[in-house]
């Protein structure tokens, strides 16, 4: 079974915590790719070069092969980086990068305490961007005859495909945009009538 919808941040958004005088602030931010993701941690990085840490994940794609990445950033390994993506994945979010930030108030919260403070704060900031639900989709060029246009309007209107342009010449270049999980069988019944082109 093909998956192509997935659960993302709704918006960008910056969310501010005083825990223990230390300041915390979670960064959140929808992305594409791992190198969108990294230019977002790098860029949080040098805006906040005085703060003691800037903590990351994030996670991109989707199964069987998601990319899962975090980081401590010097806090004690596992106490922050992992309670961020704990969260991302508590909420079923993909394609999403936080970066918690923290200005060491002078004092120490301990393990228990970096982690519920890191994954505390990453998971309200989550909440707080809202989330949307997209969906994967595909195209799929093809050529027909004007004696096959109704047919394939017939097809598109079933796979609830859109048409993304069209060429009326000699013959009709369509191309259409239909859901990943629909386009093997969309193309299986345009073939008989159509030259698919890609």
């Amino acid at each position: 079974m093909i998956i192509d919808e997935y659960a993302t941040v709704n918006e960008a958004i910056t969310l501010r915590r005083v825990i223990e005088r230390s300041r915390f602030l979670a960064h959140v931010k929808e992305v594409e790719s791992e190198e969108e993701a990294r230019q977002f941690i790098n860029a949080i990085k040098e805006e906040h070069r005085q703060a003691t840490h800037n903590c990351s994940a994030y996670a991109i794609g989707l199964p069987p092969e998601p990319i899962h990445f975090s980081d401590d950033d010097g806090e004690p390994g596992g106490s922050a980086g992992k309670p961020i993506l704990g969260a991302i994945l508590k909420q079923e979010l993909t394609n999403v990068a936080v970066v918690v930030t923290r200005y060491f108030g002078g004092k120490k919260l301990g393990i228990r305490g970096l982690i519920d403070a890191y994954g505390g704060v990453a998971e309200e900031a989550l909440v707080a961007a809202g989330r949307k639900t997209k969906i994967l989709e595909t195209q799929i060029p093809l050529r027909c005859t004007y004696d096959q246009v109704n047919r394939v309007m017939y097809l598109v209107e079933k796979y609830k495909a859109k048409i993304k342009d069209s060429n009326y010449a000699e013959q009709v270049d369509l191309n259409l945009i239909v859901r990943q999980s629909l386009a093997r069988q969309l193309k299986q019944e345009l073939e008989p009538y159509v030259e698919l082109k890609g």
